[in-house]
């Protein structure tokens, strides 16, 4: 959300804008903030996730094109964030908020979620803080954790004691520092896990049973598609298992 309007993003396409005031009443369809008025060939035209933070109203790129290169050329550990409160002022200056942060552990950045106080990014292979600090930097990042990359963009969930999330080797809690999840059935799922269709993988929450949900693909099941899930009991701290 950007106000009342839009930032779009299929990952790894383009960065589209809605505005509620003209596109809802004539039924207009998004367009590309690269053909916005007011924006150069500075503006991002790829990415694999955006986001609006909430406190200072940055829109950031995440895995996108760089200042200068051309249109498309996509950078996948690089972070881009816009001049407060615009949509298409993304040249950095000295009189301006825009600038870019570039990640160094890992190859690409898998996603990017806000908490209330950062915003936490994860490559495969590391987590990140990333925390407005305001002029001249705008934003500072911080390595919290290598080693505990994400497998997939939805493999996280914000539930009850932190944030759960699982990696290509097991489930992990963030909630200030990163913490294994003791797991009784993690070989049984790793071992089955399909690695090819990783990035399937879910996590969601069903807090009134203090649960958290991970649904991935499976290798016996041989579908390419979520076949089976995994329930942790972050009270009683048990695990049980199951196929859709």
């Amino acid at each position: 959300n950007f106000g009342e309007d839009l930032i779009i993003n299929a990952r790894n396409g383009g960065i589209f804008y809605w505005d509620k005031s003209t596109n809802a009443s004539d039924f207009l369809p998004a367009v590309a903030i690269s053909n916005l008025s007011g924006a150069d060939s500075t503006t991002p035209t790829i990415a694999k996730q955006v986001l609006v933070s909430d406190r200072d109203r940055h829109i950031i790129a995440f895995g996108c094109d760089p200042e200068g290169a051309g249109a498309g050329e996509q950078d996948p550990l690089l972070i881009r964030f816009a001049d407060q409160g615009s949509l298409t002022d993304w040249a950095s200056t000295a009189t301006n908020t825009a600038g870019d942060l570039r990640l160094s552990k890992g190859s690409e950045i898998i996603t990017a979620i806000q908490t209330s106080r950062q915003i936490l990014v994860w490559t495969d292979q590391s987590l990140y803080s990333m925390q407005f600090i305001g002029p001249p930097l705008t934003f500072a990042i911080n390595l919290i954790n290598e080693g505990s990359g994400l497998i997939g963009p939805k493999a996280s969930v914000h539930a009850e004691g932190g944030i759960f999330f699982a990696s290509k080797t097991g489930f992990h809690r963030y909630s200030g520092s990163v913490q294994p999840v003791p797991c009784s059935v993690q070989e049984y799922i790793f071992s089955d896990l399909d690695f090819s269709q990783a990035y399937k993988c879910f996590m969601g929450s069903n807090s009134e049973f203090n649960e958290i949900w991970f649904y991935y693909p499976s290798m016996a099941d041989n579908t390419g598609e979520v076949s089976r899930y995994a329930i942790y009991n972050y009270v009683e701290q048990t695990w049980s298992i199951g196929s859709l």
